[in-house]
C-alpha cells in the first residue's frame, strides 16, 4: 500500500479541532475554562509535566529491560528523582482541581476496591469493566 502523505496531511488538518489548530480558538477555550473556575495553566502544566517526566522515568526502565542498563543504586536514585518530578506535576494538577494527593489516592483505592472485590487482581475484571468504571 502506498501512502500519499500530502493527502494524509490534508485529512489530518480537516479532522483536527479548531483549538488544536488555531491559536485564537485555543485562547478562547482557555478563557472559557478560566471563567468556569478552572485553572487551565495549572492543568496544562500538570498534564504536560506528568507525561514528560513519566517518559523520562520510562526511559530508564526501558534501558534496564531492553538495553542492559543495570538495576543499581545510581539508576534507582535517578528513577526516584524522576518520580519526584512527576509528583511536582501531580501536585500542580491537584492545585488546579482543588484537591489533595491524599484525596486522589483515596479515590484510587475506592475505584480499585470496587473493581477488584476482595483486593485480588483479575485479568477478566481488568479487561471487562462494569458501566461507570473508567
Amino acid at each position: 500500500m502506498s501512502v500519499d502523505f500530502s493527502k494524509y496531511g490534508e485529512f489530518v488538518n480537516e479532522v483536527t479541532s479548531e483549538p488544536s489548530s488555531q491559536t485564537g480558538a485555543m485562547i478562547e477555550v482557555l478563557r472559557e475554562l478560566k471563567c468556569s473556575g478552572a485553572q487551565p495553566e495549572r492543568l496544562i502544566t500538570g498534564a504536560v509535566g506528568i507525561c514528560a517526566e513519566g517518559g523520562e522515568f520510562m526511559e530508564i526502565v526501558k534501558k534496564m529491560v531492553f538495553q542492559g542498563k543495570p538495576y543499581n543504586p545510581d539508576n534507582i536514585y535517578h528513577m526516584k528523582r524522576e518520580l519526584g518530578d512527576i509528583m511536582f506535576y501531580v501536585q500542580n494538577a491537584c492545585i488546579a482541581l482543588g484537591t489533595t494527593v491524599d484525596e486522589i489516592v483515596e479515590m484510587n483505592v475506592e475505584k480499585l476496591e470496587a473493581r477488584y472485590p476482595g483486593g485480588k487482581f483479575s485479568v477478566e475484571k481488568s479487561e471487562n469493566r462494569v458501566e461507570g468504571d473508567l
